[in-house]
């Protein structure tokens, strides 16, 4: 009978700990509401770090004192990541994600919950040390992968438009140049929508040249705010000087030939490092 009661509150607080990632909960929230004593659940949650450190499945952290209390990060082993990409790498190979014009369709990708949640987790594992205290993105495409990001390290998602909205207030706007195209465009913030001299980081699911996160970068200049990293999802490797330097992508693509209907891609070698 014990054992199934050692069941049901391990059960629970792995439930309660993965629906709410990066939140602190107090060990009295546990003792509450399973109905056991503190020490039981400080044994429990003992447990439960063990075994999701052995099994790569995240972090558990516990915090001693009055104030104390416990949280889940979704952060991954280098080996962990590594693997992801490469399942990445072996789904985005496909010949039929080949479209006419020499692109690559990962719009599938980028909007499904179960990729997005796991691309999430690796940015989150990547920058989750640089203390970030929001999420950049910029619509339409980053915008899942950013949000899945954000949750993973209980931060807000901030998303930079192409135009101001009325409804949003006073708003700051930039021109910046595409790297790609060399095409002038526009992108705005809401002055409300993050505080001077935050920490941010950026998310993006394309690079070619860097320009949009060039443009990105300029306009969060205009709110003070410290860029610590910057995740991509795919990069092209040509031209290969963009016009941003710091960043990290998780996938480096070569070629698509529409031809041979082929896609030559690889996990960014600097994963590994």
């Amino acid at each position: 009978m014990a054992d199934n009661k050692r069941s049901e509150r391990l059960v629970a607080m792995t439930k309660t700990l993965l629906d709410q990632p990066a939140t602190i909960f107090s060990l009295g929230h546990f003792t509450q509401t399973l109905g056991a004593a503190k020490s039981t659940v400080s044994e429990d949650l003992t447990y439960l770090r063990e075994v999701f450190s052995a099994l790569d499945l995240g972090r558990i952290e516990t915090f001693p004192g009055v104030a104390g209390g416990v949280r889940y990060l979704p952060l991954l082993s280098q080996e962990g990541i590594l693997a992801l990409v490469e399942e990445l790498c072996l789904k985005l190979r496909s010949p039929q994600r080949v479209l006419p014009g020499g692109f690559l369709y990962m719009t599938d990708i980028i909007f499904s919950p179960q990729w997005s949640a796991r691309l999430g987790d690796v940015f989150a594992s990547l920058f989750y040390e640089r203390a970030p205290e929001a999420v950049i993105t910029v619509e339409t495409k980053g915008i899942p992968l950013a949000l899945m990001t954000a949750r993973a390290l209980g931060l807000p998602l901030v998303t930079i438009r192409h135009d101001s909205r009325v409804t949003e207030g006073p708003a700051v706007s930039v021109t910046y140049l595409s790297g790609s195209d060399r095409r002038m465009s526009n992108m705005s913030l809401p002055r409300r929508a993050l505080p001077t001299g935050a920490r941010v980081i950026l998310i993006d699911d394309f690079m070619r040249a860097g320009g949009t996160v060039r443009g990105m970068m300029d306009l969060l200049a205009e709110f003070q705010a410290q860029v610590v990293g910057t995740g991509v999802l795919v990069e092209t490797a040509r031209p290969v000087e963009k016009v941003v330097q710091e960043y990290i992508s998780l996938v480096v693509l070569e070629q698509v030939d529409e031809v041979q209907k082929e896609v030559l891609l690889a996990p960014n070698p600097r994963l590994a490092k």
